[in-house]
């Protein structure tokens, strides 16, 4: 029991962080901020890979996601 809510709390910490870095990315893009695109993709797509290693995410949900953050943010660059 002990064991099992000690990386509950671990999975839940690693989750918020990545959906919170998801969520800093999107507001950018809604904002309309090219430049801050730039810098949050490559932070973004960090966390997601570091999600996936530790187990929280699995890789084929990870890369759908930075291929469509990452397909939106060239779309958001190009206007």
């Amino acid at each position: 029991m002990r064991q099992s809510e000690n990386r509950r709390q671990i999975n839940r910490s690693s989750r918020t962080r990545l959906r919170g870095q998801i969520r800093k990315l999107r507001a950018a893009m809604t904002a309309g901020k090219t430049q801050e695109l730039v810098e949050l993709l490559p932070a973004t797509v960090s966390v997601i890979d570091k999600a996936v290693q530790k187990g929280v995410l699995h890789k084929n949900a990870a890369a759908r996601h930075k291929s469509r953050l990452t397909a939106r943010v060239k779309q958001a660059a190009a206007k």
